[in-house]
């Protein structure tokens, strides 16, 4: 089965913004890659409150201590590319005005000729909720359904009309329009969260982290979606957090995704498995610049094709 492949655009702090995105971004688009990706970070706390994904003691990785905004980035690979769908996996939507990021996805999804995709989530860093959100962290549920219901306002017709919790908009003209319904993508972490993603979006974002669990959790939203009634079927699209290593790592504990890049496009083989059928791969928090990059993407692609996914 051939799978469609993404690439994680260059956000780190070893990157040269301005310059490394599109060179990244032309390249990956040359090589086959049928999508560009982009992650959010906003802040990197010391001593931090929690640890990485809420889970204690795990330390947050040196490279999120500068990550590069996630719609500017976006923005410099519109420009360098023509082909390639752009998505953001995940948007922190709480971090958000619900209002100025409806509009800024719908006028990123003009420039670009209509590529855009919104990962939208929910997030788990206490301190970023404490620096940047819109509401607290025990709200964040209630302002990603309000976000979702600005942004199927503001992207719909004229004249735009809105009354929320956090969100006014009174009877006005909003533009520009996207080129098309930009599709949405949610996790589903949760019951609630399945329930969420099943009515109201297009897609889903897992991160595949083993194949056994990737089919198990694809099986389970599969499921819901036919107990809730839903008629078009639900997209997918899983993160791969890939680690590059020039050698190959040994030992029965290695990560999916972690290693050479023949062990990368062994776990991509047996994940593809599941029936998911669009990844993205994210290796740029292990090369060290931007060639690397490119390099490193290019031979995981011609690797991957050449096993047949």
């Amino acid at each position: 089965m051939t799978i469609s492949l993404g690439l994680g655009l260059p956000q780190m702090k070893q990157y040269d913004i301005g310059r490394d995105v599109a060179s990244v971004a032309r390249a990956a688009e040359e090589t086959g890659y049928a999508s560009l990706w982009v992650f959010e970070r906003v802040l990197f706390p010391e001593p931090a409150t929690q640890g990485l994904y809420g889970v204690p003691g795990l330390p947050w990785p040196d490279q999120y201590r500068s990550v590069a905004d996630p719609l500017v980035t976006l923005a410099l690979a519109t420009a360098a590319t023509g082909r390639a769908r752009l998505g953001t996996s995940v948007l922190v939507a709480p971090l958000h005005v619900p209002f100025q990021l409806a509009r800024s996805l719908a006028s990123l999804d003009v420039a670009s000729g209509g590529r855009v995709i919104a990962g939208l989530g929910t997030g788990w860093s206490l301190d970023e909720y404490a620096a940047a959100s819109v509401a607290p962290f025990e709200r964040r549920g209630a302002v990603l359904d309000e976000l979702l219901d600005v942004c199927a306002a503001v992207w719909g017709p004229d004249p735009v009309s809105y009354e929320g919790e956090l969100t006014t908009i009174a009877p006005s003209e909003v533009g520009p329009k996207p080129v098309r319904p930009i599709p949405v993508y949610l996790p589903a972490n949760s019951p609630r969260a399945t329930r969420r993603l099943v009515d109201r979006a297009d897609g889903w974002m897992p991160v595949a982290m083993g194949a056994a669990r990737l089919a198990e959790e694809w099986r389970r939203v599969q499921d819901v979606a036919a107990e809730r009634g839903r008629e078009r079927p639900v997209d997918v699209c899983a993160r791969a957090n890939a680690r590059y290593s020039a050698k190959p790592f040994e030992g029965a504990g290695r990560q999916p995704f972690h290693g050479s890049v023949a062990q990368i496009v062994e776990d991509l083989v047996a994940h593809a498995e599941t029936g998911v059928t669009e990844f993205l791969l994210d290796l740029q928090g292990a090369t060290r610049d931007a060639a690397e990059l490119i390099d490193v993407a290019a031979e995981v692609y011609e690797a991957a094709r050449a096993a047949g996914v």
